[in-house]
């Protein structure tokens, strides 16, 4: 906590800040608790090390047989935590924010983006769809078109892409990104908390109306294709660090 501003930091740098279940909860629980705290001005999400977050944890034998549809449900968890604050979320998004990483980035309401960072919604590698939103968010940001390719593709965005796309707010040098971030935290903070929960609440109702539900169908893919040999297949590449061969069943 910091002059009105609640920090989550993401520090699992050796895994590149993969979300555990328990780091999931945390992010969870105290970006809902900064509703009813008078302290709280804005919450800033970011990582440790090279990584911003690169999405929830799949590392390890037999990571199928672990990874259920609980994974998609602490993840809309975050999702819905960060757009229904009444205050301001800022992503500092340090490095590469993949999978549910990259979700959590793009539901915060100012995104900035270091110039190293980039943004990649990585499911079909592993057999999976977007979940976190971002089937939403990323089509309500760029268009039906791009969100297209990254979700099919699953083709990374630099940071100066995703500003050109209009993916992310701000984008800096990484020598001037803290400096930046800083700056936006203490405007935020320091800004009318009143007007802000206003402002959030108007713009997400315009334009991201269609959120819940998309949610919802995530949750109900994600669920299917789980259950999959696609899925095992493709963790079992993801581990073994080889190319998936996906057979449709």
């Amino acid at each position: 906590m910091e002059d009105g501003a609640l920090w989550l930091t993401l520090n699992r740098p050796h895994v590149f800040n993969a979300l555990s279940g328990e780091m999931a909860a945390d992010i969870a629980r105290l970006t809902e608790e900064a509703t009813a705290r008078n302290d709280v001005r804005v919450v800033v999400l970011t990582g440790t090390g090279p990584a911003f977050s690169t999405g929830a944890d799949i590392s390890g034998e037999n990571a199928h047989e672990n990874f259920d549809v609980r994974a998609v449900d602490a993840a809309n968890r975050i999702i819905r935590a960060i757009v229904n604050l009444d205050k301001p979320v800022v992503a500092a998004v340090n490095g590469v924010a993949a999978g549910v990483g990259c979700s959590a980035a793009l539901a915060a309401d100012i995104v900035v983006a270091s110039s190293s960072a980039s943004f990649l919604l990585a499911f079909a590698r592993i057999g999976l769809m977007p979940d976190g939103g971002a089937t939403a968010t990323v089509a309500a940001s760029i268009g039906r078109a791009r969100a297209m390719r990254m979700a099919l593709l699953a083709e990374p965005l630099t940071a100066q892409e995703a500003y050109d796309a209009g993916l992310v707010t701000h984008v800096a040098s990484d020598e001037e990104f803290p400096a930046l971030v800083a700056e936006l935290v203490r405007r935020l903070a320091s800004g009318p908390p009143l007007a802000f929960a206003a402002s959030k609440k108007a713009i997400n109702a315009a334009t991201l109306g269609a959120l819940e539900a998309a949610l919802e169908r995530e949750r109900t893919g994600q669920t299917v294709l789980l259950r999959t040999s696609d899925v095992a297949e493709g963790m079992r590449a993801f581990t073994e660090r080889r190319r998936p061969e996906f057979r449709g069943e």
